[in-house]
Order: structure tokens, then C-alpha cells, then sequence
């Protein structure tokens, strides 16, 4: 099995920075093997601060370039978790 590798992505003022983010993620789709959003929700209102988190494959290379670009934007937080399966 390979390793996995989380990649977490904080958004604040979402209104604001959606789309930006969406676009990037769109760009590297093909490393993104699962993605989860989440963000509090009210009857009124969405909140403003919002969660992603995606499973990445592909090289390191094009993951590093992923989360450099999403990293570029004002407002976004990015990290990383990596789990490695024993051979």
C-alpha cells in the first residue's frame, strides 16, 4: 500500500477566497484523490472560515507546488500530515 499524504487547507473569509482556492485545486484535480469541506452552518448564515481537507497522490514535486501556490494566497493556512505503511 502506498503512503498517505493529508493535506489540510484553513480558509478565512471564505466569501473572499473561494474561488481563488477552487481554482488551484482544479489545476492539480488529478492529484487529489479525496477531498472533504467543512464549515459551520446556521439557519442565518454560513460561517465565514471554512476547512478543506484532501488525500493527495502523484510526485512530491507536484504536491509541494499545490500547497507553495494555495500557501501564496492571503488568508489561506496550509499543513501537511504524512502516514507511511511499513513494506
Amino acid at each position: 500500500m502506498k503512503d498517505h499524504r493529508i493535506v489540510g487547507i484553513h480558509i478565512t473569509d471564505r466569501a473572499t477566497h473561494a474561488g481563488e482556492v477552487q481554482q488551484i485545486l482544479s489545476k492539480y484535480g488529478k492529484n487529489i484523490r479525496t477531498r472533504l469541506g467543512l464549515h459551520d452552518v446556521s439557519e442565518d448564515s454560513a460561517s465565514p472560515n471554512g476547512l478543506i481537507i484532501i488525500e493527495v497522490v502523484g510526485g512530491n514535486q507536484e504536491i509541494d507546488a499545490l500547497s507553495d501556490e494555495l500557501r501564496h494566497l492571503k488568508g489561506i493556512q496550509v499543513q501537511s500530515m504524512f502516514f507511511s505503511h511499513p513494506e
